[in-house]
């Protein structure tokens, strides 16, 4: 179901955020396993804020899709603008992946690329890099270093994604080799990293600590007493991680 449709520019890229509604222990539950669904919950806040920030930025066509049909009208009153939001259907995140791109290629965009709010490390030089790999590929992926992807991008339907191990560190690679499989040309974008387990959030601040963006210099001050104090936490994150 599409709410707030906006006119296409097929000729522009669009960015598709697959996002939920940040609410107290829903999501991010290998992190709230160890530091608490109340500083998981906080971290998830700043994490959408990022993904906003960048949804901000982005060159043009935004969607946005929620898993809940409740959250349609929080979708709707984000702060970005201009963007259209769909509501999920049922399946797993492939199922629901090929169920919106094929709906949003039946509204008249091409060049699309998915992204979650996990990734705060992309940035507009990762942006740029996808759309203009798009213009000569049919997929392009950007690897994360947990064997997943920070940015799924493609120029042509996806094939049927329902088998691929989401959630595993065989990701990146099963996903590359069924678009092969399916005689599409798979390119590789910059590399980024995203946040599942505590281990990620000292990866984070480090990586950081040079980034002048507002979302990220807020992130990084929540992170600060998570990674600076041991106690805030259930188990150390080592200092040489």
């Amino acid at each position: 179901m599409i709410q707030r449709p906006h006119q296409v520019d097929g000729s522009q890229p669009t960015l598709v955020v697959f996002c939920k509604r940040p609410a107290l222990g829903q999501g991010k539950s290998r992190l709230a396993k160890t530091i608490g669904q109340d500083q998981a919950y906080l971290v998830a806040v700043e994490l959408l804020n990022c993904a906003l920030e960048d949804a901000a930025n982005w060159p043009g066509n935004l969607v946005f899709t929620v898993s809940n049909p409740d959250d349609i009208e929080w979708a709707n009153a984000l702060t970005v603008g201009g963007h259209t939001v769909i509501s999920q259907s049922s399946g797993n995140l492939g199922e629901r992946i090929n169920k919106i791109d094929t709906e949003l290629r039946e509204q008249g965009h091409n060049h699309l690329a998915f992204i979650g709010t996990d990734a705060p490390m992309l940035t507009m030089q990762h942006y740029n890099d996808v759309i203009q790999q798009l213009n000569q590929h049919d997929v392009v992926l950007s690897q994360a270093d947990d064997g997943g992807v920070g940015i799924m991008a493609n120029a042509t339907a996806w094939p049927d994604l329902s088998g691929l191990p989401w959630s595993t560190e065989n990701l990146g690679e099963s996903l590359a080799s069924l678009c092969q499989q399916h005689h599409l040309c798979v390119a590789y974008g910059l590399p980024s990293f995203d946040i599942d387990e505590e281990g990620d959030l000292l990866t984070t601040y480090q990586a950081l600590a040079t980034d002048t963006r507002l979302s990220r210099m807020q992130l990084r001050n929540m992170l600060t007493p998570l990674v600076a104090s041991p106690t805030l936490i259930n188990t150390e994150i080592p200092q040489d991680a």
